[in-house]
């Protein structure tokens, strides 16, 4: 049976234990609003890139069915993970969706190029038997992913200038609720020429149309880059919005637990202390009985 000292000592942990637990699930609550309004932020600038694409898809829409890509040789995945763990199975969940939609795309392995953002990430890819071939860290927050953001993009022209890329698949987690998120793909590139002839048909929101004085090509090329831009940073701030959905839900669970643990340990104790109160005044009545029988 075990003491009271040492149970004293591990109600003091366990207490400790919960205490930070709260703390972590504060702090994931907040991260959570945190990315969720980097990801509303965005809505308004996607909404300008998109009607900027829209009016000079007007222009020359003979370019976009020209511009329709052939079948793709050269695949980049770019896997969204954690840095951090006890996020349950965020990482799992995500690389094994990943791995699942690449295989389906039919493209010879060794021509695959695998970026991941997240040590975790590395680590459940490399586990699945996967050649990790650029890692990003996670950002510590929603201002740093914009500079993330600008080294992927310089990090695509890189493999694009070589001949190495015409697929890029962006994989991550993306909320569905306050509650719970799910693995999604986003195609990068090649640019999704119907998206961009809908575009071209969809309604201008005034009677007056804009024009543009800059050459055509330089006008859609800078769009796009800003398209690529947004899309990027959307899937960051889902990833880390995601990321701290499924933290804030391990902590809950890890504090359920603590609480029980504390429950059964509260209980040991009194239990053991009552036992030892009970055996002090027992040696107390028992030496006081043999004091009496010796007086008598």
């Amino acid at each position: 049976m075990e003491t009271v000292e040492a149970l004293k000592k591990k109600i003091k942990c366990a207490e400790d234990l919960r205490s930070i637990v709260k703390t972590m699930k504060a702090l994931a609550a907040v991260s959570i609003r945190q990315y969720e309004k980097a990801a509303e932020s965005l809505a308004e600038y996607n909404r300008t890139v998109e009607m900027g694409l829209q009016i000079a898809m007007r222009n020359k829409p003979e370019e976009v069915v020209m511009a329709k890509p052939g079948p793709s040789r050269y695949l980049g995945a770019i896997i969204f993970g954690s840095d951090q763990g006890m996020c349950g199975p965020f990482n799992e969940q995500v690389v094994s969706y990943a791995i699942d939609k690449m295989r389906g795309l039919g493209i010879n392995r060794k021509n695959r190029i695998l970026w991941a953002v997240g040590v975790r990430a590395v680590a459940s890819l490399e586990a699945a038997g996967e050649v990790v071939n650029e890692y990003f860290s996670v950002p510590g927050s929603a201002a740093g992913i914009a500079p993330v953001v600008r080294e992927i993009l310089m990090k695509i022209e890189e493999w694009r200038a070589r001949g190495k890329l015409d697929q890029v698949i962006l994989f991550y987690n993306k909320l569905v609720s306050v509650s719970s998120y799910r693995a999604c793909a986003l195609h990068l590139l090649p640019v999704d020429i119907d998206w961009v002839l809908k575009l071209e048909k969809r309604a201008w929101p005034s009677r007056v149309l804009p024009t543009f004085t800059m050459s055509w090509k330089p006008l859609v090329s800078s769009l796009i880059r800003q398209y690529f831009f947004v899309s990027l940073y959307r899937a960051f701030a889902e990833s880390q919005a995601s990321e701290n959905v499924s933290r804030l839900s391990s902590m809950q669970g890890a504090e359920r637990n603590i609480e029980d643990r504390l429950k059964e340990l509260t209980a040991q104790f009194h239990r053991v202390r009552q036992s030892s109160i009970d055996e002090e005044l027992f040696d107390i009545v028992g030496g006081f009985e043999v004091l009496t029988e010796k007086e008598v």
